[in-house]
């Protein structure tokens, strides 16, 4: 029904003859706005339809019905809509063998209790058939089927912290960031009160204990858990256990023949006795004869031989035939940091051309001694990550992780010239050039950075850990410069350049220090820590003024300046910021652009608008030789001035244009402060249903977002804008939710404008 409602209303959008602006300006509302009710995003309110058919000559009461009813569909609240429903589960076994009672025990599980825990030795097929019985219920469970890796016995890693585990989980229901609390008891009540209204399937693969577990458990409803572990869940309360043994040798000579592509002439016991009937020893097993036709059962067995009747000798017997191109590559691998790797960063970590890695993988995963869950990634199994780091065990893994450090790092390197930034990069140096790098477009490299984020904080971590001093401070720092404003979680951006300071002075460059603090200044300020900010970039001034960096000193005063106008010390921040104009040499377009908007929002602030508007205006030519963003970020102040001035509908035509820049450069934390204004300036021009609604999808961006300092810094002027315009109840809603989320996120500077401005209305 809202489809046919659009359709309705691009009919009288086509009739007006009108352009979206124009349209706007005449039924009082935004283009923005309009071009989600014609894309059938959303639903207008009815004075806007009603406008909408007035400028097209048309009776609006015909609609009423079609409207009414897209009206109910909507969802009440975007941020109480179920998210849409995810399938996380890895690839099924095309191969999967044996285990009928099992497999009946998980089936009916599923249909009479809540959890079910598969138990047994490693390599015993345990995620296997906890994920073939997972996909097998999908169709019984469609609320969703998640999957997580709790890496409780994965060698050379943390088991994950259930805080972390309900993280994942939470967000995977699509539950923001900025709703998801702290405290473990209080994310397991939310884990629990979000399955409650769903059927789904939760598979918890490779727990340490019980423990591990149990506030991952569903509670009260429909959905189904299903654990993977080496020991057993005893101290479970309602849990269906299904303890798996290594496999009957009937089952076992299934499994062997048709994964080795068929029966060969030899005696199979041998081999399966050889093999223990464990399923992933006979997988591996399989898969050297598969490849090699002249071979017999007995020449495999010959091979086998050489080892002691140990399991761990199928996977040695496995290694002894690789060349030692590929032993070495599976060494490596033993040591990715993050789940999983490319074939981009697998060349870079072993140093070899492109093609050579992709073929070593290829071979490694045809040998089942790599995993390829998906098209292009590779994972090792905990197994074979054992046999992998027990390889070259006295090896140091430095070099190898600081290649690939230095791949990413030259990846975030590569994106930055051709996305826009919201802060000025600072000189990284990459000690080692990785042997390729893929082709980057603007998407391309934002779609990269999504791939890879988790796996190069992964490496971050472990290159601080392994002293990978260089790499580390690289990593941290462009992580930052690349990622602000567009992927939000600047609280994690901010912790992985304080878990990287003390390399950054293990380094001993003064310049590559004061690039740290100046950008660990920038994030702290950026999660509203304005106290710690203010040591850091003053010390970074200090360290760049030494240096002779002009440049960076002018950055770091700007940066202060910023801390000010977040204070609403305008005065500060203005005498600060000229300072820093001063300092800025001929040719640095993109330093002065920065400064000059400062300047302007200090100018906004002290009530001189046209003064702003004339300091910013200067700046728009420069911006758009630059990028987008610059342009962004001038129009932001324009709209701020224009309407100190009274021109509200000037203010919502340059919000709307900054809201389309951050669109479409994938900036949603820069777009939702755009929002902000946006919706400031419809309240101004009376449209308080539309200016709500505005609204409400700024907060959703910046709550998806984790950003919980800029969604108090959203409230307040908006709460500011609903006061002005006579609207005290929505005032008092606004500033109350500012006060909670400044006092249970402790944005304390925020704190007394809140308690003031809900004073104010009480």
């Amino acid at each position: 029904m809202r489809e046919e409602l659009a359709g309705q209303l691009r009919q009288l959008r086509d009739l007006t003859g009108l352009s979206l602006r124009g349209l706007a300006r005449d039924v009082r509302g935004s283009s923005s706005s309009l071009s989600r009710y014609f894309s059938g995003q959303a639903v207008p309110p009815w004075p806007t339809v009603v406008a909408l058919c007035k400028a097209a000559g048309r009776d609006p009461r015909p609609l009423r019905e079609v409207w009414e009813r897209a009206k109910g569909e909507a969802q009440p609240s975007v941020t109480t809509a179920l998210a849409p429903v995810r399938n996380d589960l890895p690839h099924d076994i095309t191969s999967f063998t044996g285990r009928g009672e099992e497999l009946a025990a998980l089936l009916g599980a599923a249909r009479t209790t809540t959890m079910a825990a598969i138990d047994g030795m490693g390599g015993v097929g345990k995620t296997a058939l906890a994920v073939h019985g997972a996909h097998l219920l999908s169709a019984e469970f469609p609320g969703g089927q998640l999957y997580l890796d709790l890496h409780g016995f994965t060698p050379g890693r943390e088991p994950v912290e259930p805080a972390e585990a309900l993280r994942v989980l939470l967000a995977a229901l699509g539950v923001p960031p900025g709703r998801i609390p702290d405290g473990v008891t209080e994310r397991a009540a939310l884990w629990r009160s979000e399955l409650a209204a769903r059927r789904a399937i939760v598979l918890l693969d490779n727990a340490a204990d019980a423990d591990h577990v149990r506030d991952l458990l569903p509670g009260a409803g429909q959905s189904f858990a299903v654990i993977t572990s080496r020991r057993r869940m005893v101290g479970l309360d309602g849990v269906q256990p299904i303890s798996l043994d290594v496999l009957p040798t009937q089952e076992a000579a299934e499994l062997f023949i048709e994964s080795a592509g068929g029966a060969r002439p030899g005696d199979v016991g041998e081999v399966l006795r050889r093999c223990g009937n464990l399923p992933l020893a006979i997988r591996v097993a399989a898969a050297r004869l598969l490849h090699r036709p002249a071979w017999t059962l007995d020449t495999l067995v010959e091979r086998l031989r050489e080892g002691e009747l140990a399991v761990s000798d199928v996977f040695a017997m496995s290694l002894r035939q690789l060349d030692s191109a590929q032993r070495r590559m599976f060494g490596l691998l033993g040591l990715v940091p993050g789940e999983d790797i490319d074939a981009y960063g697998a060349a870079a970590l072993a140093g070899i051309p492109l093609a050579n890695a992709r073929s070593l993988l290829e071979e490694l995963v045809d040998v089942h001694l790599l995993q390829e869950p998906t098209v292009g990634r590779y994972r090792m199994h905990d197994l074979l990550r054992q046999t992998a780091r027990a390889e070259d065990a006295a090896a140091d893994p430095g070099p190898a992780i600081a290649r690939l450090a230095d791949y990413y790092l030259s990846g975030l390197l590569a994106a930055t010239e051709v996305i826009e930034l919201v802060v000025v990069p600072v000189p990284v140096v990459v000690s080692q050039r990785p042997p390729a790098l893929p082709d980057f477009s603007h998407d391309r490299a934002l779609d990269w950075l999504g791939t890879e984020w988790a796996d190069i904080t992964a490496t971050l971590s472990l290159a601080v850990e392994l002293r990978v001093d260089g790499p580390a401070v690289g990593l941290a720092q462009y992580a930052f410069v690349i990622s602000l404003g567009r992927r939000g979680g600047t609280a994690q951006l901010c912790r992985g350049l304080e878990v990287s300071r003390p390399a950054a002075e293990a380094l001993g460059g003064r310049r590559t220090l004061a690039s740290h603090r100046y950008l660990l200044g920038a994030a702290l300020l950026r999660v509203g820590r304005l106290e710690e900010a203010v040591p850091e970039l003053a010390a970074a001034r200090t360290l760049m003024a030494a240096e002779g960096d002009i440049v960076g000193e002018a950055l770091a005063v700007e940066q202060l300046a910023e801390v000010r106008l977040y204070d609403a010390d305008a005065r500060g921040a203005l005498e600060l910021l000229r300072k820093a104009a001063g300092l800025v040499p001929p040719g640095e377009g993109a330093v002065r652009v920065y400064i000059g908007v400062r300047l302007g929002r200090a100018l906004v602030l002290l009530g001189e608008h046209d003064k702003a508007r004339e300091v910013v205006a200067d700046l728009l030519e420069t911006a758009r030789g630059l990028d987008r963003q610059k342009v962004r970020m001038c129009l932001d102040v324009l709209g701020r001035a224009a309407l100190g001035l009274g021109d509200a509908r000037t203010a919502l035509d340059l919000a709307e244009q900054a809201v389309t820049i951050s669109r479409e450069t994938r900036h949603p934390v820069l777009e939702a402060i755009s929002r902000t204004d946006e919706a400031v300036a419809l309240r101004h021009l009376g449209d308080s249903e539309e200016a709500t609604a505005v609204h409400a999808e700024a907060m959703v961006l910046l709550e998806e977002a984790g950003e919980s300092h800029r969604m108090v810094r959203s409230l307040l002027p908006y709460a500011q804008a609903c006061l002005a315009t006579g609207d005290r109840e929505a005032a008092a809603r606004h500033f109350r939710q500012a006060l909670e989320i400044a006092t249970a996120h402790g944005v304390t500077y925020l704190v007394p404008a809140a308690r003031s401005g809900l004073a104010r209305v009480s």
